[in-house]
């Protein structure tokens, strides 16, 4: 069948690799004064991790299993000084976290904190405070080697309490996200799974157990399903799967935790790696309800891998957004990877293996085996990315090729106003890397009219710093970089929204926001009868003279990742806003004002007592 000659067959060396081994590299380009632009300056910062992946899977012997699909990134300020810091996922060795000093750099606690984890393959992570202590705690997902939760003690380490708490899963884990789904003011957790896509003879040496070698064998395998968590608020957790019917169909990537209704209880998008995804509706009594999400929705992505709400055209309601990976694998080795060549390469196309179907019988015969094998049914997807954009009456249409944001490649998804022009901008990681060629990752500006536009060439993220391949060769290739997952976070406590993304095998990127300054306003939220996190909590900005606009406090999500709990609002130049209202996450739809608050600043909003 042609899809293995398009997966296999790439010769690749294993890497060597040394632990933060010092890299030189070329010095950012010089930045004239008010030049827009994000400046990469993660050595310089101190940022000196590496993700290493498995030369047995992704090396010489490349495989195509989801050890490919990289590690994630996480963001938040684990010793309470106010500045948010930064925790990297690796696969092969420890994965590391690092400290905001306060000025947008850093310094490697790893040792001291205990949450390096060299002894398996990780994959996901988020900080949650899961007891509400007033300290944020760390979960990290692995592959077979089982998942992790961190108790932050609050003096800069964490303890391994994973077995007490009652979360010993063993299981080939994707993306964990903490939210309040009964409204008891305690963060459970929910816990994404794909398939059992590895063999049983474990590797001690690195750690892990080898991956299936192709889509063949993986399309084989006994599906995994979400697990869901409920907090019982005494430091433990009950598996309340079966109970909430959130066990999903499998293959599960990524969530949006969001309210798609609007009645004040937080719903679940889980996305399929290989089929359509699925809605969930909170039913208020501790189950869930699969809803037509077609009908809901529309057709959904049918490869996605990362998903985002966010409110894109300041309606004054979330918007969702989803990335399509896995419809972009019909790419044969070493293509040359430029717009157009030889295929349009941004277009959504009707089956999964592309433009390849009718060039040869053998593409023909490979979209019949995909469309039985993961039983696709081609009214409920699409073979692209999606962008689900809320409408006055509370349903939803398809728009994604309308607002320019279909992307080839696509990976995570991180959202932010970086400009502070009060409309938020969507940085999408893309790539394959080795033995693929190269392919860009995408800066998607929000043009203010519902269309977005790729200005990754024009502002400081492409081509990436030290050039478009690795420093080591790999079979004697050259390797492309590739990106996989990224977070936002205003690092420095300037106003302006910083990019940090998580790169496969290969250095992480830092984007230093160098953009001209513009007012802004920012949010850290504090619940009291809601989650300490303030978890699925909204904030609405109405501006003097008209004009609104929302954020979420957001659990995991975008792939692998967690971004910034602060809310950040751009406001061009906006200088006075009328009033705040804030939602909280507690099973109503109440809100608290705020008149005329200050802007250029953080406020610290504690939610008010009964």
């Amino acid at each position: 069948m042609a899809i293995v000659s398009l997966f296999i067959g790439g010769r690749v060396l294993l890497y060597s690799r040394a632990d933060k081994q010092q890299v030189e590299l070329p010095p950012p380009p010089p930045v004239q004064t008010g030049q827009p632009r994000f400046r990469e300056q993660a050595l310089e910062a101190g940022l000196n991790f590496r993700m290493s992946f498995l030369p047995d899977e992704q090396g010489e012997k490349f495989k195509v299993n989801l050890y490919d699909h990289g590690c994630g990134v996480a963001v938040g300020d684990f010793d309470g000084d106010g500045f948010e810091d930064v925790y990297f996922v690796n696969q092969l060795g420890p994965n590391a976290l690092y400290r905001n000093k306060g000025d947008g750099t850093f310094e490697d606690v790893t040792a001291k904190a205990g949450v390096g984890l060299g002894d398996r393959i990780c994959v996901g992570a988020t900080f949650a405070d899961y007891d509400n202590d007033g300290r944020p705690d760390l979960y990290v997902t692995s592959t077979r080697g089982g998942n992790v939760l961190f108790r932050n003690m609050g003096d800069g380490t964490f303890k391994d309490v994973t077995k007490e708490a009652g979360l010993t899963l063993v299981s080939h884990s994707q993306t964990a996200a903490f939210f309040d789904f009964d409204n008891d003011g305690y963060l459970d957790l929910i816990v994404t799974n794909t398939a059992q896509w590895t063999l049983n003879n474990y590797e001690p040496a690195a750690h892990y157990f080898p991956g299936l070698a192709d889509l063949w064998m993986m399309s084989e395998s006994p599906r995994e399903y979400n697990v869901l968590y409920r907090n019982k608020g005494d430091g433990t957790f009950e598996n309340v799967t079966a109970k909430s019917g959130l066990a999903g169909v499998g293959w599960s990537g990524d969530v949006a935790i969001f309210d798609y209704d609007e009645d004040g209880w937080l719903d679940v998008f889980v996305t399929n790696m290989f089929g359509a995804n699925q809605l969930y509706h909170n039913n208020r009594n501790g189950t869930f309800t699969q809803v037509d999400t077609v009908k809901v929705l529309g057709r959904t992505s049918w490869g996605a891998i990362g998903t985002k709400v966010f409110d894109f055209d300041n309606d004054g309601h979330l918007d969702l957004f989803t990335v399509d990976m896995h419809s972009d694998m019909w790419l044969p080795f070493g293509t040359e990877a430029r717009d157009g060549q030889p295929h349009n390469l941004k277009k959504k196309y009707p089956n999964v293996m592309g433009p390849l179907v009718g060039t040869s019988a053998q593409a023909f015969e490979s979209e019949k085996w995909l469309a039985n094998t993961f039983k696709i049914r081609y009214e409920d997807v699409v073979f692209g990315n999606t962008l689900f954009h809320k409408l006055p009456n509370g349903s939803f249409e398809e728009i994604s090729d309308r607002a320019n944001l279909e992307t080839f490649w696509p990976w995570g998804i991180a959202t932010g106003d970086f400009d502070n022009d009060g409309f938020e901008d969507v940085f999408i990681p893309s790539g394959m890397g080795y033995p693929f060629a190269y392919w860009p990752n995408a800066l998607m500006m929000n043009n203010g009219d519902r269309t977005f536009t790729n200005r990754a060439t024009t502002l400081g993220i492409e081509p990436p710093r030290g050039g478009i391949y690795q420093d080591e060769k790999i079979g004697g290739q050259r390797a492309a970089r590739s990106s996989r997952c990224a977070v936002v976070c205003d690092f420095a406590g300037d106003g302006r929204l910083d990019l940090i993304v998580n790169n496969f095998n290969d250095r992480p990127y830092y984007f230093r926001n160098e953009f001209p300054r513009q007012n802004y306003i920012t949010f850290r939220l504090t619940g009291t009868r809601s989650n300490r996190d303030a978890i699925g909590a909204l904030v609405w900005v109405y501006l003097a003279g008209g004009g609104v606009m929302v954020r979420q406090v957001q659990a995991a999500g975008g792939y692998l990742s967690h971004g910034s709990r602060t809310l950040h609002f751009g406001l061009g130049s906006h200088t006075e806003i009328e009033r705040v209202e804030i939602q909280w996450p507690r099973g109503t739809r109440e809100r608290e004002r705020i008149d005329h608050p200050k802007i250029n600043m953080r406020h610290d909003c504690t939610e008010a007592a009964k």
